[in-house]
């Protein structure tokens, strides 16, 4: 089973319509029971980093998320979803993410014209099973204040994408995948993208 997370704030209806385009079958879920009978997880995110992370520990699915993840279900993290699996965000610094990665999200600088909205280029870092099929130069939609440095992502970066700093647009390590644009917003590739995660 396919688990869509529900945490009261994702775009949810976005990733149902991508889902339901490509024919895939999937659950709204909002607990720790869901998680657990899910195959593949998507873990969708839109606002704020603080209400993400208080929202989880509300529903006690933190230690069942890092759990999953363990126990090498696929799971897919969009947006504040992949960021979420960092230890902590500029964004709301007093809380923890679910560390399953070292490092903190950063903001763009005060000079950056935020927040980052719209389509950019992903540089492509080898062959990630994420990006298969999507072309040389794919372009893809974000919208987004906050970013996971290139760096703190290392090896684990699948895509990098440039907006004054270079940044991680997209990691993969093992089951663990994470998309900093919305794939839900990116059309046929953003389709793909979504496939390719299905077939892990």
């Amino acid at each position: 089973m396919i688990a869509i997370f529900n945490y009261g704030a994702g775009n949810l209806r976005s990733v149902e319509n991508t889902l339901d385009s490509i024919g895939a079958k999937y659950e709204i879920v909002s607990n720790a029971e869901g998680l657990l009978r899910a195959d593949k997880i998507i873990l969708p995110g839109v606002g704020h980093f603080g209400q993400l992370i208080r929202s989880i520990d509300s529903l006690g699915v933190r230690e069942t998320f890092r759990e999953r993840i363990a126990a090498r279900v696929p799971f897919l993290g969009i947006c504040l979803g992949m960021q979420a699996l960092f230890d902590s965000s500029e964004e709301a610094p007093e809380l923890q993410g679910f560390g399953v990665y070292p490092g903190q999200v950063r903001r763009f600088a005060a000079d950056a014209r935020v927040p980052h909205m719209g389509w950019n280029e992903l540089e492509l870092q080898g062959q990630p099973r994420l990006l298969q099929e999507v072309g040389p130069r794919p372009y893809v939609y974000f919208a987004h204040s906050y970013y996971v440095p290139a760096e703190v992502a290392g090896e684990r970066a699948a895509a990098i994408c440039e907006y004054g700093i270079r940044y991680a647009a997209a990691i993969e390590s093992e089951n663990v995948f994470g998309v900093q644009f919305h794939p839900e917003k990116s059309g046929d590739l953003g389709q793909q993208v979504v496939r390719n995660f299905l077939a892990c």
